[in-house]
């Protein structure tokens, strides 16, 4: 299970570097466009969201690079919470950019200018917005494998830059057309957009990096209370605390046994235990037992 899944991570990362050039690359040909020849808002608010983007993916495949390196002597646990950093500072890129895009709308809303050659800019959001909705959708697949908060960033992030792109598109064409303030109330959708995707990926983040258990966690913590219950030897499962570091869940179980019980006997107890939790619940990786007497 382990290779599998280091397998995975190593496709993921490849993929967070080519998606980091392309979308640099895309989003400074639409800054370009955008600023110089087509003077669009709503194109160069979408040529910095893919510079974001690609910065975002350029994170987060720095995140994954820290993610493979074993325990050692100063991080005993791994550097599973490294891509938890990696995510949050792919959000604050996402909430600064939002920043910017909302005071060039701004701009643009109370001085609006006409858009020029808005079609060859809407060809070039064309082509961005079908690569990014179709790496998105195949980064989206593989981070069901990963189980990473920041891989899955990543993931709905190039979907939202496909939107944006969509959105940039539909813009020019309305531009073209004499309605101008489509330009930059298109630049206030992508911007709003930006801060959703952001504010629910900080939020996730900051839970794992403090531990917080909730949703999955608390009804894993159910079940693992629920098997042990069933191991016969044991008297009861009353304290479980597990902890989302990465991709991966640990634990700490505590049960109730006859004091007169033998440590072979405990030991394969507590196996018993590792064994079936293990087998229910794929991403739990370790589970440490402890044993109380049971008082007479």
């Amino acid at each position: 299970m382990v290779g599998d899944r280091e397998s995975v991570v190593n496709r993921t990362e490849t993929i967070a570097a080519v998606t980091t050039v392309s979308l640099v690359g895309l989003g400074i040909l639409q800054i370009i466009l955008g600023e110089t020849i087509s003077r669009s808002v709503a194109l160069t608010a979408n040529g910095i969201d893919c510079i974001g983007d690609g910065f975002v993916s350029g994170i987060v495949w720095a995140g994954l690079r820290f993610f493979k390196r074993p325990a050692d002597q100063r991080f005993h646990f791994g550097y599973y919470k490294i891509e938890n950093l990696a995510s949050i500072a792919a959000t604050i890129v996402m909430f600064l950019l939002a920043g910017y895009i909302i005071l060039r709308s701004y701009y643009q809303l109370v001085n609006p200018e006409v858009v020029h050659l808005p079609l060859i800019g809407a060809i070039v959001a064309f082509i961005a917005a079908m690569f990014a909705m179709g790496l998105g959708v195949y980064k989206i697949i593989k981070s069901r494998h990963t189980n990473m908060s920041s891989v899955k960033l990543d993931a709905f992030n190039t979907i939202k830059d496909g939107t944006t792109s969509f959105l940039t598109v539909v813009a020019l064409l309305l531009s073209s057309f004499g309605y101008t303030i489509a330009d930059p109330l298109i630049g206030f959708i992508i911007a709003g957009i930006i801060l959703t995707i952001g504010f629910a990926a900080i939020k996730e983040a900051g839970y794992m990096l403090v531990d917080a258990c909730d949703g999955d966690c608390l009804m894993y913590g159910l079940l693992i209370k629920t098997y042990a219950e069933r191991v016969k030897g044991v008297q009861a499962a009353q304290v479980v605390r597990l902890r989302r570091t990465g991709p991966v869940i640990q634990g700490e179980l505590e049960i109730t046994v006859p004091g007169e019980m033998s440590v072979l006997e405990l030991n394969k107890i507590q196996t018993e235990i590792i064994r079936v939790s293990s087998e229910k619940i794929s991403e739990l990786e370790r589970l440490t037992i402890t044993a109380v007497p049971l008082e007479k």
